[in-house]
């Protein structure tokens, strides 16, 4: 089968001038948000479900993308969250025994805003030299556009967490022998973390992020997984101050992504913002204690900074071979440890399931105390 692309044109405006023209794929209409880019070769289709791109305009470097096409299965989330989609060229012809329809479709499906045909390596240069900055794709004429950069200027991602979090508990079965449960915060999960726990045998109860962790505790889990999730943990006050209290407490904890971050905030740390963040699925990390390197898949905008933690009780295990930052941290005083990456995804030789693996291992030896 053949699908005809569209020819309508699209405009990319980011909030300092800068102006792409292009055309149109996906939804129609005007997505505002953070422009980012990926580089990523393949897992479009996961990327775009991914909740911690709540409110971005995902920029995929590589050249070509869903090739592939789409399917039921694959999806991180139950519904997209991303404000925007661009490509260099899509492609409307995927190629694969599981795919059901276009990226185009399923953007349109989405309501997500797309534009292809731009110099997406232009782009991305773009933002590395000046940082990631909010933008705008629209398949309408920009008639006022002092007043759009103004509007690009002032906005600003609110409730991001909130947004993408579940409403209420959610049970997930273990996979094969049930071995004992899991309280799983989620803060923009994605459905692979879920699986990743469930395959070693564990019951997983996904908790929306405002849950008091009293309730979370009541439930006597194994552990307690602080998942996923987009935006700036500074706007998480709440949040760290429920789980505040972990830290000191005999239960297990695995903190990843923005987990990692709240947790480390709870400890006393600070974040900062990076330029343009890490993102996409060859991000190296050194794991201190093995002496290995391991390539990562991540999407972050903020890091903790590893000279703001007490390290009498903190103790930085992992750090980006990049620029140094902070990827893994160990809490002396509590049976917890948090990553910056994604642990279930597989990235290639010496992929990251092992930091599953010590988090089950952490809850057995808590098990024969």
């Amino acid at each position: 089968m053949s699908y005809s692309k569209e020819t309508k044109q699209a405009t990319l405006l980011l909030e300092d001038g800068t102006v792409f023209e292009g055309k149109s794929f996906g939804a129609q209409g005007s997505g505002i948000g953070e422009v980012v880019f990926t580089t990523g070769a393949v897992g479009f289709q996961e990327t775009i479900t991914d909740p911690s791109y709540c409110g971005q305009i995902i920029t995929q470097t590589f050249p070509l993308t869903g090739n592939y096409g789409i399917n039921k299965d694959d999806n991180e989330s139950a519904k997209a969250y991303a404000a925007g989609y661009i490509a260099r060229e899509w492609c409307d012809v995927p190629s694969n025994f599981r795919s059901e329809q276009t990226i185009d479709a399923f953007l349109k499906a989405q309501g997500i805003v797309g534009i292809y045909d731009i110099d997406t390596r232009a782009l991305t240069i773009h933002l590395r030299e000046n940082g990631t900055m909010n933008g705008v794709i629209t398949t309408e004429p920009i008639s006022d556009k002092v007043a759009l950069l103004a509007e690009l200027k002032d906005h600003r991602l609110k409730n991001a967490v909130e947004t993408v979090s579940v409403k209420q508990s959610t049970l997930y079965k273990a996979q094969g022998e049930r071995k004992g449960s899991i309280a799983l915060y989620d803060f923009g999960c994605k459905y692979s973390i879920i699986s990743g726990v469930t395959d070693q045998g564990y019951d997983v109860t996904v908790l929306p992020c405002s849950t008091p962790l009293a309730e979370a505790l009541s439930q006597q889990p194994d552990g307690i997984v602080l998942a996923g999730g987009p935006g700036n943990p500074d706007d998480c006050s709440d949040m760290i101050a429920n789980i505040k209290p972990l830290l000191g407490g005999t239960t297990p904890v695995l903190g990843i992504g923005l987990g990692h971050q709240l947790l480390a905030c709870a400890a006393g740390g600070k974040v900062t913002k990076l330029k343009h963040g890490h993102r996409g699925g060859n991000q190296p990390v050194m794991d201190l204690r093995l002496g290995k390197t391991f390539v990562t898949a991540q999407n972050h905008s903020y890091a903790v900074e590893g000279s703001s933690l007490d390290e009498s009780t903190c103790e930085v295990f992992c750090r980006n071979i990049n620029d140094n930052t902070c990827e893994g941290i160990f809490y002396k005083n509590t049976p917890a440890f948090s990553i910056q990456f994604h642990p279930e995804a597989f990235t290639g030789a010496g992929d990251t399931h092992h930091y599953i693996n010590e988090f089950v291992n952490m809850m057995n030896a808590r098990g024969k105390k």
